[in-house]
């Protein structure tokens, strides 16, 4: 299926569905998808994102609808243009046309005037920050008394966000389970591979080798088919650990693989790992630790002083990875 043709049955979507959900005020597309272009294949691996705006309790999560695998989130509200314009995952959603439902119209016209400064210097740099302040935030709120894949997750995402600064100044799409990659083209195309092997290092990932990372792929497979048929509403990533999302979360991670990026996709094999274990503890379900506790012993970040020293690392980085993401835009 080409991007436009699955773009075309989210919008089906949200005509049919939209206007049922608690305080529907519109919906437009984010993520992939957007920045793709029209007549561009949608891999197997992907979904397709639409963020409606109503009431949180809409968010659906993953679910195929007419051969297309969606994810539908939920906001709110959507503040004013210039917070938009700062926000670099919603500035990101409307520089490209992307609204699918506007009953107010304010949605188009938010998307007119994003598209129209996106790439001023003083917005990119206030999206610059914004992705640096939540650098800091993830890393400086990890806590010891947190069950362990919270812990694992504010490391990880603090850690991951990094290239998401280097991404946002290119005005490139600061893309979820490919981060690594995405920014890894980008660095190389500006003669700064050196500056991704740091941030692999950060990360813990630079020295592994394919078959270690295979391994670990094996491991996740088993522990996430052993979880994909539970059902857990309360839990916010339930359907992201479902047979319907097993392409993305799976197949995605051994693409990367095969096609020589094996430490770009750590990043998500470990964001996958530690939502199938807070799944299986909201479920009630124990067993698999041993195997995530290894491959968080390969990346130096088994016990919580390895992972706080390691978002230390990170923190004391952040002037360079700001030098180098000026560099870009």
């Amino acid at each position: 299926m080409r991007i436009e043709q699955a773009r075309q049955v989210a919008r089906k979507w949200v005509e049919a569905e939209g206007p049922a959900l608690p305080g529907f005020g519109g919906a437009f597309l984010t993520g992939s998808a957007l920045w793709a272009r029209p007549d561009d294949e949608l891999a197997p691996t992907s979904d397709v994102d639409v963020m409606v705006v109503a009431d949180p309790s809409a968010a659906l999560g993953k679910f195929s609808y007419e051969g297309v695998l969606l994810e539908v989130s939920a906001i709110s509200a959507i503040g004013s243009t210039h917070e938009v314009l700062s926000d670099y995952h919603l500035a990101g959603s409307f520089h490209l046309p992307s609204v699918l439902a506007d009953p107010t119209g304010r949605l188009t016209e938010i998307q007119r005037v994003v598209a129209r400064d996106f790439a001023e210097r003083p917005w990119i740099l206030a999206r610059c920050t914004n992705a640096m302040d939540r650098v800091r935030g993830w890393i400086n709120g990890m806590s010891e008394s947190a069950p362990l894949p919270d812990q694992v997750m504010s490391w990880l995402f603090g850690t991951g966000v990094t290239t998401h600064v280097l991404l946002v100044a290119a005005l490139r799409n600061p893309t979820v389970r490919r981060r690594y990659a995405a920014v890894r083209e980008l660095l190389v195309e500006h003669g700064r591979a050196d500056f991704h092997e740091g941030l692999l290092d950060q990360l813990g990932c630079a020295g592994l080798g394919p078959e270690q990372v295979k391994a670990h792929l094996a491991a996740l497979e088993q522990v996430y088919d052993a979880t994909a048929g539970l059902r857990v509403p309360s839990y916010r990533f339930d359907s992201d650990i479902t047979p319907a999302a097993r392409p993305v979360a799976i197949d995605g991670s051994r693409e990367l693989i095969e096609r020589g990026l094996h430490r770009e996709a750590v990043f998500w094999l470990v964001a996958t790992y530690a939502r199938c274990l807070a799944k299986r503890e909201a479920a009630g379900a124990t067993g698999y630790t041993e195997e995530f506790q290894e491959l968080l012993a390969d990346l130096g970040a088994e016990t919580f002083t390895d992972r706080r020293r390691r978002g230390d690392r990170v923190l004391a980085a952040l002037p360079g990875l700001w030098q180098t993401a000026m560099a870009l835009c």
